[in-house]
């Protein structure tokens, strides 16, 4: 029997250390410098865990049973205006997904803001608009500027497409191809 558990024994060992002899990462004699993988990469506020991690309070605007609703979500800093909109195209948290909140932006708009000034943020939006044939589509693009009037330092949104003013649909259905506010969106807005 001591036979067999010296053979079992040994077995397991040689396993073992293939195992890990095969699945290694060569060793190196001196450190060096190692690129990061090409971004985006999630914000502290797109982490999926608990929604207050930090001192610092972001409004982002999701959707709830066809309703605009803000979410205070709470992050270690500060983030930029573009920032906030990354935070709020990769969507909602586990945790704000198990609560019934939903994003109409996947598939709709592809946004990226282009700056801020004067309190307006100007938006680029590519790819989308008269083409995708979504009914959600007033819903995802007042997400963006229900998300983005929530900072301090912006009152109003203006979208374009190849720098030009795009219309973007407002909550009664018509177009604008002026910067737009919250208020453009207020039926449409829940509040939790």
């Amino acid at each position: 029997m001591s036979r067999r558990f010296a053979a079992r024994a040994l077995l397991a060992a040689l396993v073992a250390a293939c195992t890990v002899a095969g699945c290694g990462v060569p060793a190196e004699d001196t450190p060096r410098a190692v690129e990061a993988p090409p971004g985006p990469f999630p914000s502290p506020a797109t982490v999926d865990g608990p929604a207050t991690v930090g001192p610092v309070t972001v409004t982002l605007c999701f959707v709830q049973d066809d309703r605009l609703v803000p979410v205070d979500r709470r992050v270690s800093r500060s983030l930029d205006a573009e920032a906030q909109l990354r935070d709020l195209l990769a969507g909602p948290s586990a945790v704000e997904r198990d609560s019934g909140l939903t994003s109409a932006l996947p598939g709709a708009i592809g946004a990226a803001v282009v700056g801020v000034a004067d309190g307006q943020a100007r938006v680029r939006v590519d790819g989308t608009g008269d083409d995708t044939g979504r009914s959600d589509e007033v819903l995802a693009f007042g997400q963006i500027v229900c998300t983005l009037a929530a900072r301090d330092d912006v009152d109003a949104v203006a979208f374009l497409r190849d720098g030009r003013p795009l219309g973007v649909p407002r909550a009664d259905g018509s177009l604008s191809v002026q910067p737009l506010t919250p208020a453009d969106y207020a039926a449409l807005t829940a509040t939790r």
